[in-house]
C-alpha cells in the first residue's frame, strides 16, 4: 500500500483510565466494532490494477488475535487476513494499535450484502464483526490542476479538480520530487474538489507529485469508514523560479 494511504483516517476508540473500554461499547448499534476492535472492507479503484477490496481489522488487543476469517455476503469464506501486514498506530497517553490490512482481490462475481470477519483469539472466544459493501467503481479524479508534466509561473495557492460523480470527499497527497522520500502534505477530508495550501508550502523551483483519493462517504454506521473510493496517478509539475 501506498505511503499517501497511511494518511487516510483511522479510528480510535477511548480508554479507561488503566484497560481498553470494549470498542463495540463505545459504538453501540455499529456492527463494524467487536468489542476487540473495528473492521471494514472498502472497494478501491487504484490506478494500472483491477478494483479490489481494501480490508483492515484495527484493535488494541493484536497480541490477543490469532485468526482473521473473512466471509462474503453469501456466508462464504473468501480470504484470510495476513497478520504479518499491519500499520501500527500510536497516539500520546494511549497504548499501541495495530491495524491489520490486506488488498485482496475482487472474486469475479460479487453480491451486495452484510460482509463479515470473524476473529478468533487465543482463549478460542470468538467475535464477529460486519460491513455492508456495495459494489461498484468510483472513477479516479480527472481534471489536476496544475496539469501533469506542466510548469507554473508562481507556487500554487491552491490545487483543483473535476467532480467526480458519487464522490463526497477528498484527500489530497503531495510529495516534494527533490526528496522522494518525503510526504510535504496531507489533507483533511475536502467536501469540494480543491484544497487550500499552507502558506509556504510550495517554493519556486519546486518540483512536486500530487494525487487525489475520493471517497463515497465518511464513518458511516452502514457503510464504515467509506464504501467506495479511487486514487488518482501521481500527477507531476514545476515550480518557475
Amino acid at each position: 500500500m501506498s505511503g499517501a494511504m497511511g494518511a487516510l483516517l483511522i479510528f480510535f476508540v477511548m480508554l479507561c483510565a488503566t484497560n481498553v473500554v470494549a470498542e463495540d461499547a463505545e459504538h453501540p448499534g455499529d456492527a463494524h466494532y467487536t468489542e476487540t476492535g473495528f473492521f471494514d472492507i472498502h472497494v478501491c479503484n487504484w490506478p494500472d490494477r483491477p478494483p479490489f477490496y481494501m480490508t483492515l481489522y484495527s484493535t488494541y488487543q493484536f497480541k490477543d488475535v490469532r485468526l482473521i476469517e473473512l466471509m462474503n455476503a453469501e456466508g462464504e469464506k473468501f480470504a484470510t487476513l495476513d497478520l504479518s501486514k499491519f500499520r501500527v498506530i500510536t497516539s500520546d497517553g494511549k497504548p499501541e494499535k495495530r491495524v491489520f490490512m490486506n488488498q485482496i482481490a475482487q472474486p469475479e462475481h460479487s453480491i451486495d450484502g452484510w460482509f463479515s470477519a470473524k476473529i478468533t483469539l487465543n482463549d478460542d472466544s470468538v467475535h464477529v464483526a460486519k460491513d455492508f459493501v456495495e459494489h461498484g467503481v468510483l472513477s479516479q479524479v480527472v481534471g489536476h490542476w496544475p496539469a501533469h508534466r506542466s510548469e507554473v509561473a508562481d507556487p500554487p495557492e491552491v490545487l483543483h479538480w473535476s467532480v467526480v460523480k458519487g464522490a463526497a470527499h477528498y484527500q489530497v497527497f503531495i510529495k516534494d520530487k527533490w526528496n522522494e522520500s518525503e510526504m510535504l502534505f496531507s489533507s483533511d477530508l475536502l467536501a469540494s474538489p480543491e484544497v487550500v495550501l499552507p502558506e509556504g508550502l510550495l517554493e519556486s523551483g519546486g518540483y512536486y507529485a500530487w494525487r487525489v483519493h475520493a471517497r463515497d462517504v465518511n464513518e458511516d454506521i452502514k457503510l464504515g469508514d467509506f464504501n467506495q473510493g479511487s486514487l488518482s496517478d501521481w500527477q507531476e509539475f514545476t515550480v518557475a523560479n
